[in-house]
Protein backbone atom coordinates (compact mmCIF):
# COMPACT_ATOMS: atom_id res chain seq x y z
CA UNK A 1 0.00 0.00 0.00
CA UNK A 2 1.37 3.40 -0.97
CA UNK A 3 2.52 5.50 2.02
CA UNK A 4 0.16 8.24 2.71
CA UNK A 5 3.26 10.70 3.24
CA UNK A 6 4.32 9.70 0.05
CA UNK A 7 2.17 10.14 -2.08
CA UNK A 8 0.74 13.32 -0.55
CA UNK A 9 4.47 14.88 -0.89
CA UNK A 10 3.76 13.55 -4.58
CA UNK A 11 0.85 15.16 -5.46
CA UNK A 12 2.09 18.47 -4.43
CA UNK A 13 5.24 18.01 -5.89
CA UNK A 14 3.52 17.66 -9.16
CA UNK A 15 1.24 21.00 -8.54
CA UNK A 16 4.39 22.88 -7.48
CA UNK A 17 6.02 21.19 -10.99
CA UNK A 18 2.48 22.32 -13.05
CA UNK A 19 2.51 25.46 -11.46
CA UNK A 20 5.87 27.05 -12.02
CA UNK A 21 6.75 24.77 -14.96
CA UNK A 22 10.28 24.49 -12.93
CA UNK A 23 11.65 21.75 -10.95
CA UNK A 24 9.97 21.81 -7.27
CA UNK A 25 11.71 23.18 -4.24
CA UNK A 26 11.95 20.10 -1.53
CA UNK A 27 11.25 23.03 1.43
CA UNK A 28 7.93 24.64 -0.35
CA UNK A 29 6.53 20.94 -0.94
CA UNK A 30 7.16 19.83 2.40
CA UNK A 31 5.92 22.86 3.34
CA UNK A 32 2.88 22.37 2.03
CA UNK A 33 2.24 18.97 3.34
CA UNK A 34 3.05 19.65 6.72
CA UNK A 35 0.27 22.61 6.39
CA UNK A 36 -2.24 20.80 4.74
CA UNK A 37 -1.60 17.97 6.84
CA UNK A 38 -0.46 18.29 9.94
CA UNK A 39 -0.50 14.96 11.77
CA UNK A 40 2.38 14.22 9.33
CA UNK A 41 4.62 16.54 11.35
CA UNK A 42 5.69 13.86 13.58
CA UNK A 43 7.68 12.32 10.49
CA UNK A 44 9.05 15.80 9.22
CA UNK A 45 12.76 14.24 9.06
CA UNK A 46 11.40 11.34 6.95
CA UNK A 47 9.63 13.40 4.72
CA UNK A 48 13.29 15.10 4.16
CA UNK A 49 14.61 11.38 2.85
CA UNK A 50 11.02 11.05 1.20
CA UNK A 51 10.52 14.55 -0.84
CA UNK A 52 14.00 14.57 -2.92
CA UNK A 53 12.96 10.78 -4.31
CA UNK A 54 9.53 12.24 -5.24
CA UNK A 55 10.81 15.39 -6.85
CA UNK A 56 13.74 13.13 -9.17
CA UNK A 57 10.01 11.06 -9.74
CA UNK A 58 8.54 13.85 -10.88
CA UNK A 59 11.08 15.84 -12.89
CA UNK A 60 11.19 12.44 -15.12
CA UNK A 61 7.90 13.32 -16.18
CA UNK A 62 7.69 15.19 -19.18
CA UNK A 63 6.16 18.85 -18.63
CA UNK A 64 3.45 18.38 -21.13
CA UNK A 65 1.89 15.22 -19.29
CA UNK A 66 2.43 16.65 -15.43
CA UNK A 67 -0.59 18.65 -16.05
CA UNK A 68 -2.24 15.63 -17.49
CA UNK A 69 -1.26 13.11 -14.54
CA UNK A 70 -2.40 15.68 -12.11
CA UNK A 71 -5.50 16.07 -13.42
CA UNK A 72 -6.09 12.30 -13.26
CA UNK A 73 -4.82 11.78 -9.51
CA UNK A 74 -5.52 14.79 -7.99
CA UNK A 75 -8.05 17.19 -9.90
CA UNK A 76 -8.90 19.05 -6.55
CA UNK A 77 -5.64 20.18 -7.12
CA UNK A 78 -5.92 21.50 -10.52
CA UNK A 79 -9.16 23.48 -9.59
CA UNK A 80 -7.02 24.90 -6.75
CA UNK A 81 -4.58 26.30 -8.97
CA UNK A 82 -7.06 27.60 -11.29
CA UNK A 83 -8.57 30.06 -8.60
CA UNK A 84 -8.32 33.51 -9.06
CA UNK A 85 -4.73 33.80 -7.29
CA UNK A 86 -4.96 36.12 -3.67
CA UNK A 87 -5.73 39.66 -3.61
CA UNK A 88 -3.14 41.87 -2.09
CA UNK A 89 -3.44 43.62 1.00
CA UNK A 90 -6.09 46.02 1.31
CA UNK A 91 -4.70 49.14 2.61
CA UNK A 92 -5.85 51.47 5.69
CA UNK A 93 -8.63 53.61 5.19
CA UNK A 94 -7.21 57.46 5.48
CA UNK A 95 -8.85 60.02 7.39
CA UNK A 96 -10.35 62.95 6.31
CA UNK A 97 -10.34 61.27 2.73
CA UNK A 98 -14.04 60.87 1.84
CA UNK A 99 -14.40 63.65 -0.45
CA UNK A 100 -11.28 62.98 -2.65
CA UNK A 101 -7.49 63.53 -1.83
CA UNK A 102 -4.28 65.09 -3.54
CA UNK A 103 -1.31 63.31 -3.07
CA UNK A 104 2.41 63.93 -4.22
CA UNK A 105 5.19 61.72 -5.17
CA UNK A 106 8.49 64.27 -4.84
CA UNK A 107 11.50 62.57 -5.71
CA UNK A 108 14.57 64.59 -5.98
CA UNK A 109 16.19 64.05 -9.68
CA UNK A 110 19.49 62.55 -8.53
CA UNK A 111 19.20 59.56 -10.64
CA UNK A 112 16.39 57.32 -11.89
CA UNK A 113 13.95 55.49 -8.90
CA UNK A 114 14.82 52.57 -7.24
CA UNK A 115 12.66 49.85 -5.69
CA UNK A 116 12.36 52.28 -2.40
CA UNK A 117 11.34 55.04 -4.51
CA UNK A 118 8.80 52.61 -5.93
CA UNK A 119 7.17 52.00 -1.96
CA UNK A 120 5.76 55.90 -1.95
CA UNK A 121 5.08 56.36 -5.83
CA UNK A 122 2.94 53.57 -5.40
CA UNK A 123 1.10 53.77 -1.90
CA UNK A 124 -0.08 57.45 -3.35
CA UNK A 125 -1.74 56.18 -6.68
CA UNK A 126 -3.91 53.19 -4.97
CA UNK A 127 -5.08 55.78 -2.36
CA UNK A 128 -6.03 58.38 -5.40
CA UNK A 129 -7.48 55.66 -7.12
CA UNK A 130 -9.54 54.62 -3.68
CA UNK A 131 -11.01 58.54 -3.42
CA UNK A 132 -10.51 60.08 -6.19
CA UNK A 133 -8.70 62.82 -6.77
CA UNK A 134 -5.37 64.38 -8.17
CA UNK A 135 -1.78 62.72 -8.05
CA UNK A 136 0.64 65.91 -8.25
CA UNK A 137 4.53 64.58 -9.33
CA UNK A 138 6.58 67.35 -7.23
CA UNK A 139 10.03 67.16 -8.68
CA UNK A 140 12.17 68.85 -5.97
CA UNK A 141 14.99 70.68 -7.24
CA UNK A 142 16.25 72.95 -5.36
CA UNK A 143 19.50 71.48 -4.14
CA UNK A 144 21.66 71.56 -7.35
CA UNK A 145 24.59 69.96 -6.13
CA UNK A 146 22.11 66.60 -5.83
CA UNK A 147 20.48 67.09 -9.64
CA UNK A 148 21.31 65.26 -12.39
CA UNK A 149 19.57 66.52 -15.61
CA UNK A 150 19.23 63.47 -17.41
CA UNK A 151 17.47 62.33 -14.36
CA UNK A 152 14.18 64.56 -15.14
CA UNK A 153 13.32 62.52 -17.96
CA UNK A 154 14.46 59.30 -16.27
CA UNK A 155 12.00 59.88 -13.30
CA UNK A 156 8.96 60.46 -15.78
CA UNK A 157 9.82 57.86 -17.56
CA UNK A 158 10.36 55.17 -14.83
CA UNK A 159 6.60 56.56 -13.30
CA UNK A 160 5.33 55.99 -16.71
CA UNK A 161 6.35 52.06 -16.82
CA UNK A 162 4.84 51.35 -13.30
CA UNK A 163 2.08 52.57 -14.53
CA UNK A 164 0.69 55.48 -12.13
CA UNK A 165 -1.97 58.06 -12.65
CA UNK A 166 0.06 61.32 -12.32
CA UNK A 167 -2.49 64.22 -13.05
CA UNK A 168 -0.08 67.32 -12.28
CA UNK A 169 3.53 67.68 -13.31
CA UNK A 170 5.88 70.42 -10.83
CA UNK A 171 9.04 71.80 -10.69
CA UNK A 172 10.30 73.16 -7.57
CA UNK A 173 12.79 75.04 -9.61
CA UNK A 174 10.48 77.05 -11.27
CA UNK A 175 8.71 78.21 -8.25
CA UNK A 176 11.71 80.13 -6.59
CA UNK A 177 9.83 83.49 -7.06
CA UNK A 178 7.22 82.11 -4.74
CA UNK A 179 9.54 80.56 -2.22
CA UNK A 180 11.17 84.58 -1.82
CA UNK A 181 7.69 85.73 -1.56
CA UNK A 182 6.92 83.52 1.13
CA UNK A 183 10.44 83.38 2.94
CA UNK A 184 9.41 87.33 3.03
CA UNK A 185 6.25 87.18 4.58
CA UNK A 186 7.66 84.85 7.40
CA UNK A 187 10.08 87.13 7.98
CA UNK A 188 7.22 89.76 8.64
CA UNK A 189 5.49 87.36 10.54
CA UNK A 190 8.13 87.55 12.65
CA UNK A 191 8.96 83.73 12.02
CA UNK A 192 11.82 83.66 10.46
CA UNK A 193 15.57 85.92 10.86
CA UNK A 194 19.01 85.82 9.09
CA UNK A 195 21.79 84.30 10.81
CA UNK A 196 25.63 85.29 10.08
CA UNK A 197 26.71 83.61 13.02
CA UNK A 198 29.83 81.06 12.14
CA UNK A 199 28.45 77.76 11.71
CA UNK A 200 30.01 76.37 14.63
CA UNK A 201 29.66 78.96 16.47
CA UNK A 202 25.46 78.69 16.36
CA UNK A 203 25.55 74.77 16.44
CA UNK A 204 27.09 75.55 19.55
CA UNK A 205 25.13 78.11 20.78
CA UNK A 206 22.04 75.76 19.58
CA UNK A 207 23.14 72.79 21.95
CA UNK A 208 23.15 75.23 25.18
CA UNK A 209 19.64 76.30 24.27
CA UNK A 210 21.19 79.72 23.56
CA UNK A 211 19.73 82.52 21.56
CA UNK A 212 22.29 83.84 18.52
CA UNK A 213 22.76 87.46 18.81
CA UNK A 214 20.85 87.60 15.50
CA UNK A 215 17.78 86.08 16.61
CA UNK A 216 16.88 90.04 17.98
CA UNK A 217 17.32 91.92 14.68
CA UNK A 218 14.40 93.86 13.55
CA UNK A 219 12.10 93.10 10.64
CA UNK A 220 13.51 95.35 8.42
CA UNK A 221 17.12 94.91 8.68
CA UNK A 222 16.33 91.27 8.70
CA UNK A 223 14.43 91.72 4.92
CA UNK A 224 17.03 93.70 3.78
CA UNK A 225 19.75 91.22 4.56
CA UNK A 226 17.01 88.67 3.02
CA UNK A 227 17.59 91.02 -0.04
CA UNK A 228 21.04 91.04 -0.13
CA UNK A 229 21.11 87.04 -0.23
CA UNK A 230 19.16 87.06 -2.89
CA UNK A 231 21.13 89.43 -4.92
CA UNK A 232 24.52 87.62 -4.50
CA UNK A 233 25.49 90.17 -1.59
CA UNK A 234 26.45 86.83 0.71
CA UNK A 235 29.12 84.41 -0.09
CA UNK A 236 28.52 80.45 0.80
CA UNK A 237 28.45 80.07 4.09
CA UNK A 238 28.24 84.08 5.59
CA UNK A 239 24.57 83.88 5.82
CA UNK A 240 20.94 81.59 6.64
CA UNK A 241 17.28 82.55 7.37
CA UNK A 242 16.17 80.58 9.41
CA UNK A 243 13.14 79.81 11.29
CA UNK A 244 12.85 81.05 14.53
CA UNK A 245 11.30 78.11 16.84
CA UNK A 246 11.46 76.87 20.46
CA UNK A 247 15.14 77.62 22.02
CA UNK A 248 13.98 74.53 24.84
CA UNK A 249 12.74 72.12 22.53
CA UNK A 250 14.07 68.89 24.02
CA UNK A 251 15.32 67.90 20.17
CA UNK A 252 18.39 70.10 19.41
CA UNK A 253 17.37 69.19 15.45
CA UNK A 254 13.90 71.70 15.95
CA UNK A 255 16.09 74.82 17.27
CA UNK A 256 16.07 77.74 14.85
CA UNK A 257 16.19 75.12 11.43
CA UNK A 258 17.56 76.62 8.11
CA UNK A 259 14.82 77.50 5.38
CA UNK A 260 17.24 79.37 2.65
CA UNK A 261 20.54 78.87 2.43
CA UNK A 262 23.45 80.26 -0.38
CA UNK A 263 24.99 78.45 -3.27
CA UNK A 264 27.04 79.76 -6.07
CA UNK A 265 28.51 76.54 -7.27
CA UNK A 266 27.48 74.68 -8.91
CA UNK A 267 24.98 76.13 -11.36
CA UNK A 268 21.80 74.95 -11.07
CA UNK A 269 20.73 73.49 -14.39
CA UNK A 270 17.09 75.07 -14.85
CA UNK A 271 17.14 78.47 -12.89
CA UNK A 272 19.47 80.79 -12.47
CA UNK A 273 20.42 83.02 -8.77
CA UNK A 274 22.29 81.71 -5.72
CA UNK A 275 19.50 81.44 -2.90
CA UNK A 276 18.29 78.37 -2.43
CA UNK A 277 14.81 77.27 -0.40
CA UNK A 278 15.64 73.91 1.91
CA UNK A 279 13.51 71.23 2.12
CA UNK A 280 11.10 72.09 4.52
CA UNK A 281 10.31 75.44 3.73
CA UNK A 282 9.81 74.79 0.25
CA UNK A 283 7.68 72.02 0.63
CA UNK A 284 5.47 73.42 3.35
CA UNK A 285 4.77 76.01 1.15
CA UNK A 286 4.19 73.91 -1.86
CA UNK A 287 1.83 71.33 -0.04
CA UNK A 288 -0.08 74.32 1.12
CA UNK A 289 -0.34 76.15 -2.46
CA UNK A 290 -0.97 72.51 -4.64
CA UNK A 291 -3.72 71.97 -1.84
CA UNK A 292 -2.12 68.35 -0.95
CA UNK A 293 -4.43 66.85 1.33
CA UNK A 294 -2.57 63.85 2.59
CA UNK A 295 1.08 62.81 2.75
CA UNK A 296 2.91 59.19 2.77
CA UNK A 297 6.07 59.09 3.67
CA UNK A 298 9.03 56.80 5.96
CA UNK A 299 9.45 57.38 9.29
CA UNK A 300 12.53 58.60 8.79
CA UNK A 301 10.85 62.28 8.09
CA UNK A 302 8.84 62.56 11.20
CA UNK A 303 11.44 64.83 12.55
CA UNK A 304 10.73 66.52 9.20
CA UNK A 305 7.00 66.65 9.66
CA UNK A 306 7.65 68.29 12.89
CA UNK A 307 9.61 71.31 11.67
CA UNK A 308 6.76 71.83 8.80
CA UNK A 309 4.51 72.25 11.84
CA UNK A 310 5.98 75.01 12.50
CA UNK A 311 5.94 76.74 9.21
CA UNK A 312 2.38 76.02 8.62
CA UNK A 313 1.40 77.25 12.03
CA UNK A 314 3.24 80.84 11.45
CA UNK A 315 0.96 80.90 8.33
CA UNK A 316 -2.31 79.71 9.86
CA UNK A 317 -2.40 76.92 7.19
CA UNK A 318 -4.02 74.03 7.84
CA UNK A 319 -1.17 70.40 7.36
CA UNK A 320 -2.06 67.87 5.28
CA UNK A 321 -2.80 64.42 7.52
CA UNK A 322 0.01 62.35 7.31
CA UNK A 323 1.23 58.78 7.40
CA UNK A 324 4.64 57.64 7.86
CA UNK A 325 5.55 54.20 7.04
CA UNK A 326 8.85 52.14 8.59
CA UNK A 327 11.82 51.31 7.24
CA UNK A 328 12.32 48.95 4.15
CA UNK A 329 15.22 47.07 3.88
CA UNK A 330 16.57 45.62 0.87
CA UNK A 331 19.19 43.35 0.44
CA UNK A 332 21.49 41.86 -2.56
CA UNK A 333 21.20 45.54 -4.85
CA UNK A 334 22.66 48.86 -5.01
CA UNK A 335 20.28 51.32 -4.17
CA UNK A 336 22.66 54.60 -3.32
CA UNK A 337 22.72 57.13 -6.13
CA UNK A 338 26.01 57.75 -5.59
CA UNK A 339 27.45 54.70 -5.33
CA UNK A 340 25.87 53.44 -8.49
CA UNK A 341 26.90 56.80 -10.23
CA UNK A 342 30.26 55.84 -8.97
CA UNK A 343 30.30 52.32 -10.33
CA UNK A 344 28.95 53.36 -13.48
CA UNK A 345 31.79 55.62 -14.05
CA UNK A 346 34.22 53.17 -13.25
CA UNK A 347 33.53 50.45 -15.50
CA UNK A 348 31.66 48.23 -12.56
CA UNK A 349 28.59 48.81 -13.87
CA UNK A 350 26.47 48.99 -17.81
CA UNK A 351 24.33 51.73 -16.62
CA UNK A 352 21.36 52.38 -14.64
CA UNK A 353 19.56 49.21 -15.73
CA UNK A 354 22.43 47.29 -14.63
CA UNK A 355 20.58 44.17 -13.07
CA UNK A 356 23.02 43.97 -9.81
CA UNK A 357 21.24 47.32 -8.72
CA UNK A 358 17.81 47.89 -7.68
CA UNK A 359 16.41 50.47 -10.13
CA UNK A 360 13.33 50.25 -11.76
CA UNK A 361 14.46 50.24 -15.33
CA UNK A 362 17.27 47.12 -14.02
CA UNK A 363 13.58 45.34 -12.90
CA UNK A 364 12.34 46.31 -16.40
CA UNK A 365 15.16 44.85 -18.31
CA UNK A 366 15.23 41.70 -16.43
CA UNK A 367 11.65 41.09 -17.45
CA UNK A 368 10.32 41.88 -14.14
CA UNK A 369 6.88 43.73 -14.75
CA UNK A 370 5.19 46.51 -13.31
CA UNK A 371 1.97 44.85 -12.17
CA UNK A 372 4.33 42.89 -10.20
CA UNK A 373 6.05 45.60 -8.52
CA UNK A 374 2.99 47.61 -7.71
CA UNK A 375 1.60 44.07 -6.44
CA UNK A 376 4.62 43.71 -3.96
CA UNK A 377 4.48 47.28 -2.81
CA UNK A 378 0.69 46.92 -1.73
CA UNK A 379 1.12 44.32 0.36
CA UNK A 380 4.16 45.58 2.29
CA UNK A 381 1.37 48.24 3.10
CA UNK A 382 1.88 51.39 4.91
CA UNK A 383 2.75 49.85 8.49
CA UNK A 384 4.86 51.30 10.71
CA UNK A 385 6.93 48.50 11.91
CA UNK A 386 10.56 48.04 9.99
CA UNK A 387 9.99 45.11 7.30
CA UNK A 388 12.85 43.39 4.60
CA UNK A 389 12.12 43.47 1.10
CA UNK A 390 11.12 39.90 -0.25
CA UNK A 391 12.45 38.77 -3.49
CA UNK A 392 10.60 35.89 -3.31
CA UNK A 393 7.28 37.82 -2.59
CA UNK A 394 7.74 39.62 -6.06
CA UNK A 395 9.36 37.12 -8.00
CA UNK A 396 6.20 34.97 -7.35
CA UNK A 397 3.82 37.45 -8.42
CA UNK A 398 5.81 38.41 -11.37
CA UNK A 399 5.84 34.64 -12.15
CA UNK A 400 2.11 34.62 -11.90
CA UNK A 401 2.34 36.89 -14.84
CA UNK A 402 4.47 35.72 -16.78
CA UNK A 403 3.86 31.77 -16.78
CA UNK A 404 0.76 32.01 -18.59
CA UNK A 405 2.34 34.16 -21.74
CA UNK A 406 6.18 32.75 -21.53
CA UNK A 407 6.70 30.53 -24.36
CA UNK A 408 9.32 27.96 -23.44
CA UNK A 409 12.30 26.94 -25.47
CA UNK A 410 15.63 24.99 -24.38
CA UNK A 411 19.20 26.38 -23.31
CA UNK A 412 22.17 24.64 -23.39
CA UNK A 413 24.69 25.93 -20.80
CA UNK A 414 28.42 25.41 -21.15
CA UNK A 415 27.51 22.95 -23.92
CA UNK A 416 29.78 20.07 -24.79
CA UNK A 417 29.63 17.63 -28.28
CA UNK A 418 28.75 14.10 -27.51
CA UNK A 419 28.09 11.63 -30.54
CA UNK A 420 25.26 8.88 -30.17
CA UNK A 421 25.75 5.68 -32.37
CA UNK A 422 23.27 3.12 -33.05
CA UNK A 423 20.20 5.30 -32.98
CA UNK A 424 18.12 6.99 -35.66
CA UNK A 425 19.89 9.26 -38.31
CA UNK A 426 17.45 11.80 -38.10
CA UNK A 427 14.32 12.56 -35.67
CA UNK A 428 12.23 15.48 -35.44
CA UNK A 429 11.31 16.37 -31.79
CA UNK A 430 7.68 18.48 -31.53
CA UNK A 431 7.83 20.32 -27.77
CA UNK A 432 5.12 22.12 -26.67
CA UNK A 433 5.15 25.68 -27.29
CA UNK A 434 3.86 26.57 -23.82
CA UNK A 435 2.05 23.14 -21.98
CA UNK A 436 -0.36 25.18 -20.29
CA UNK A 437 -1.84 27.01 -23.96
CA UNK A 438 -2.81 23.71 -26.35
CA UNK A 439 -3.48 26.90 -28.61
CA UNK A 440 -0.05 28.11 -29.07
CA UNK A 441 1.28 24.84 -30.90
CA UNK A 442 4.84 23.51 -30.55
CA UNK A 443 8.35 23.96 -31.79
CA UNK A 444 9.80 21.86 -34.13
CA UNK A 445 13.54 20.33 -33.08
CA UNK A 446 15.42 18.43 -35.68
CA UNK A 447 18.06 15.94 -34.57
CA UNK A 448 20.78 14.59 -36.92
CA UNK A 449 22.96 11.83 -36.10
CA UNK A 450 25.45 11.53 -34.53
CA UNK A 451 26.69 14.74 -33.00
CA UNK A 452 24.27 16.41 -30.56
CA UNK A 453 25.01 19.34 -27.57
CA UNK A 454 24.16 18.86 -23.97
CA UNK A 455 25.12 20.75 -21.12
CA UNK A 456 28.61 19.89 -19.54
CA UNK A 457 27.42 18.96 -16.15
CA UNK A 458 25.31 16.49 -17.58
CA UNK A 459 27.60 14.75 -19.80
CA UNK A 460 28.78 11.95 -16.85
CA UNK A 461 28.41 8.34 -17.75
CA UNK A 462 25.12 6.59 -17.25
CA UNK A 463 21.46 6.00 -18.89
CA UNK A 464 19.92 10.09 -19.66
CA UNK A 465 17.04 11.08 -21.72
CA UNK A 466 17.54 13.79 -24.30
CA UNK A 467 14.11 15.32 -23.25
CA UNK A 468 11.71 14.55 -26.14
CA UNK A 469 13.65 12.56 -28.13
CA UNK A 470 15.09 9.26 -27.07
CA UNK A 471 16.90 7.66 -23.95
CA UNK A 472 20.95 7.40 -24.37
CA UNK A 473 23.69 5.68 -22.54
CA UNK A 474 27.00 7.66 -22.26
CA UNK A 475 30.23 6.15 -21.89
CA UNK A 476 33.51 7.59 -20.56
CA UNK A 477 35.54 9.46 -23.72
CA UNK A 478 38.04 11.55 -23.76
CA UNK A 479 38.56 14.99 -23.06
CA UNK A 480 37.16 16.84 -25.95
CA UNK A 481 33.91 14.41 -27.45
CA UNK A 482 31.77 12.23 -25.16
CA UNK A 483 30.53 8.82 -27.14
CA UNK A 484 27.24 7.36 -26.40
CA UNK A 485 25.00 4.80 -27.66
CA UNK A 486 20.89 4.80 -28.71
CA UNK A 487 19.09 3.68 -25.38
CA UNK A 488 15.57 3.33 -26.81
CA UNK A 489 12.10 5.37 -26.81
CA UNK A 490 10.81 4.25 -23.80
CA UNK A 491 9.82 6.64 -21.24
CA UNK A 492 8.93 4.19 -18.72
CA UNK A 493 12.59 3.08 -18.65
CA UNK A 494 13.93 6.58 -17.94
CA UNK A 495 11.30 6.66 -15.25
CA UNK A 496 11.86 3.71 -13.50
CA UNK A 497 15.85 3.89 -13.58
CA UNK A 498 15.46 7.89 -12.62
CA UNK A 499 17.56 8.95 -14.98
CA UNK A 500 18.02 12.07 -15.16
CA UNK A 501 15.67 14.44 -18.13
CA UNK A 502 18.44 16.66 -19.89
CA UNK A 503 18.35 19.77 -22.45
CA UNK A 504 19.76 18.90 -26.07
CA UNK A 505 19.76 20.56 -29.06
CA UNK A 506 21.59 19.76 -32.69
CA UNK A 507 24.67 21.88 -33.71
CA UNK A 508 23.36 23.02 -36.65
CA UNK A 509 19.79 24.12 -35.37
CA UNK A 510 21.19 26.70 -32.52
CA UNK A 511 22.47 30.29 -32.15
CA UNK A 512 24.80 31.42 -29.17
CA UNK A 513 23.00 32.60 -26.21
CA UNK A 514 25.01 34.62 -23.21
CA UNK A 515 22.59 34.63 -20.26
CA UNK A 516 23.62 37.85 -17.67
CA UNK A 517 22.75 36.98 -14.38
CA UNK A 518 23.70 38.72 -10.87
CA UNK A 519 26.31 36.29 -10.08
CA UNK A 520 28.16 36.30 -13.74
CA UNK A 521 27.22 35.25 -16.77
CA UNK A 522 26.23 31.88 -18.24
CA UNK A 523 27.45 31.03 -22.01
CA UNK A 524 25.69 28.51 -24.16
CA UNK A 525 23.22 27.89 -26.80
CA UNK A 526 19.65 28.23 -27.37
CA UNK A 527 17.51 27.38 -30.16
CA UNK A 528 16.73 29.62 -32.65
CA UNK A 529 13.17 30.54 -32.80
CA UNK A 530 14.67 32.25 -29.65
CA UNK A 531 15.20 35.05 -32.20
CA UNK A 532 11.58 35.72 -32.91
CA UNK A 533 11.08 36.48 -28.93
CA UNK A 534 13.07 39.86 -29.09
CA UNK A 535 11.81 41.83 -25.39
CA UNK A 536 9.97 38.87 -24.78
CA UNK A 537 10.04 37.13 -21.26
CA UNK A 538 10.08 33.03 -22.25
CA UNK A 539 11.48 30.20 -20.08
CA UNK A 540 14.83 28.07 -20.56
CA UNK A 541 13.23 25.11 -19.33
CA UNK A 542 15.02 23.67 -16.35
CA UNK A 543 16.74 27.03 -15.90
CA UNK A 544 14.23 29.96 -15.77
CA UNK A 545 12.49 32.79 -16.69
CA UNK A 546 14.73 34.83 -18.79
CA UNK A 547 14.05 38.29 -21.15
CA UNK A 548 15.57 38.38 -24.68
CA UNK A 549 17.46 41.77 -24.26
CA UNK A 550 19.17 41.62 -27.73
CA UNK A 551 20.16 39.64 -30.85
CA UNK A 552 22.73 39.97 -33.29
CA UNK A 553 24.44 38.06 -35.54
CA UNK A 554 27.04 37.10 -32.97
CA UNK A 555 24.11 35.61 -31.00
CA UNK A 556 21.46 36.35 -28.27
CA UNK A 557 21.67 37.83 -24.72
CA UNK A 558 19.09 37.17 -22.53
CA UNK A 559 18.73 38.53 -19.17
CA UNK A 560 17.93 36.14 -16.05
CA UNK A 561 14.35 36.83 -14.88
CA UNK A 562 14.22 34.68 -11.71
CA UNK A 563 13.42 30.63 -11.49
Amino acid sequence: MEDPLRQALLLFALQNAVKHQSIPKPGAVIGMVMGKYPEFKARAREATVLVKEVIDEVSAIPPAEQAARLQAIAPELVEEMAKPREQVRELPDLEKAQGGVVMRFAPNPSGPLHLGHARAAVLNDAYVHRYGGRYVLRIEDTDPKRVDPQAYTMVQEDLKWLGLGITDIVYQSDRFDLYYQYGEELIQRGGAYVCTCDNERFKAMKLAKEACPCRSTGIDETLESFKKMRDGGFEEGEATLRVRTDLDHPDPAMRDFPAFRILKSPPHPRMEGCLYPLMNFSVTVDDHLLGITHVIRGKDHIANTRRQRYIFDYFGWEPPVYRHYGRMGIEGVVLSTSQMRAGINAGEFQGWDDIRLGTLRAMARRGIKPEAVREAVLDIGIGETDISFSWENLFAKNRNIVDKIANRYFFVPDPVEIRIKGGPENWTAHPALHPGDEKSGSRTLDYTAPATLIPSNEATPGLKRLKDLFNIEIHNGDSTIQTATFAGESLADVRMKKAPIIQWLSPRNCIPCTLMTPDGDVHGMCEQAVKSELGNVVQFERVGFVRIDSISPEGIIAYFTHR
